[in-house]
């Protein structure tokens, strides 16, 4: 494993794609710096990663909190300095507008779309004195359309889109990379399969090729980290290709 002298930082570290994002990037020869809610919860990732020699530092983080955010940024970047920041919170719920709570609401904003702004200002304010970084937020269907049961989600994801768009347009010609990624696909987690199953029924499953796995996001991510700056790309959309749109 090549090392490299640079951190990737991972917020919203779950066991699907998060987990991967970090897999990946720590195959490549980066230390990973790795949050999430429940930090206890990172220990199978730790084990996995240190198995193959390479380095990841990993703890609970609340990304709604901003001194957390920017600790937990601050303490990569002192590691070794941030080369990319990956702003991987979900927050999908599905409530018919008549039983979405102010709480809900409020919640899911806080999680999708506030945490995300926090994230990326606060990598923004580490790479700007360097001229040079990547930044980059998982988005959804969601962030383009808003489904039925989905006004607390979509408004967090459109919120979150926005949010990149005009960092991208800001922090573009200071030779940092922001780039949105849209996965257009229920993505293979054990989550994902039974909201199949109870929605679609016994035969929901049947087709492994409309479910993307999480390695092919990390993968997706990890094309965006390489792209020349000749020529970035902002906004990329993903889904299985048996998936109909």
């Amino acid at each position: 494993m090549q090392k490299r002298n640079r951190t990737v930082a991972v917020i919203g570290a779950g066991d699907f794609i998060g987990g991967e994002i970090a897999k990946k990037f720590a195959s490549e020869g980066f230390t990973i710096f790795a949050g999430r809610r429940n930090g206890d919860k990172l220990a199978p990732l730790v084990k996995e990663i240190e198995a193959v020699g390479g380095e990841i530092h990993a703890r609970s983080l609340d990304a709604r909190k901003e001194e957390e955010i920017i600790s937990f940024l601050n303490d990569a970047d002192k590691h070794a300095p941030l080369e990319v920041c990956i702003f991987n919170i979900g927050a999908n719920v599905n409530f018919p507008i008549l039983e979405t709570t102010e709480r809900v609401f409020r919640k899911v904003w806080e999680m999708a779309c506030y945490s995300g702004f926090l994230a990326g200002r606060e990598a923004a304010r580490l790479m700007l004195p360097r001229g040079g970084g990547n930044i980059f937020f998982t988005g959804a269907t969601a962030s383009l359309r808003g489904g039925s049961g989905y006004a607390a989600f979509a408004s967090a994801k459109f919120g979150l889109r926005a949010v990149a768009q005009a960092m991208a347009r800001e922090l573009g010609p200071k030779n940092i990379h922001v780039a949105h990624l849209i996965i257009d696909s229920g993505v293979d987690t054990e989550w994902v399969r039974q909201r199949r199953l109870e929605a679609l029924g016994p035969n929901a499953l049947d087709d492994p090729d409309l479910l993307m796995p999480p390695a092919s996001v990390a993968a997706s991510y990890w094309q965006l980290y390489q792209q020349p700056k000749s020529a970035w790309t902002f906004e990329l959309e993903i889904r299985p290709f048996g998936e109909k749109w």
